[in-house]
């Protein structure tokens, strides 16, 4: 039971450490973000995600690296976007940055995966 409740505060502190943003949702360009990307974490695994159907500041993801596949609607605000635990944040055209939040089960601790992802 302390375990589940350590895991919770360090979250619940994660989770209010960041600043949410106060810009308005604008209308994005679809080219920009949709096809798939794909690229590598340290630890050498694999992961991609596949954007489409971009309309104004929404848009369906698919997110997918060893094993586990999410889908989710995102609204993206400020070139970024989450799907679960992961953030994607368009760097450049053809370029994304890929933070991932880790649970390691052997120690309980968290940890941000940080990777960089290109469109394929």
């Amino acid at each position: 039971m302390a375990d589940i409740l350590s895991t919770l505060a360090t979250n619940y502190r994660a989770a209010g450490s960041t600043v949410p943003s106060k810009t308005p949702y604008f209308d994005v360009d679809p080219a920009n973000f949709e096809g798939k990307w794909s690229g590598k974490y340290a630890d050498n695994k694999s992961f991609s995600v596949t954007v489409s159907d971009v309309s104004g500041f929404r848009a369906k993801v698919k997110y997918e690296s060893a094993g586990t596949v999410k889908y989710q609607d995102v609204l993206i605000r400020d070139n970024s976007f989450r799907v679960g635990d992961t953030r994607f944040s368009l760097q450049s055209n053809g370029k994304a940055q890929i933070k991932n939040a880790v649970s390691d089960p052997a120690t309980g601790g968290s940890y941000l995966d940080t990777a960089y992802a290109s469109r394929g």
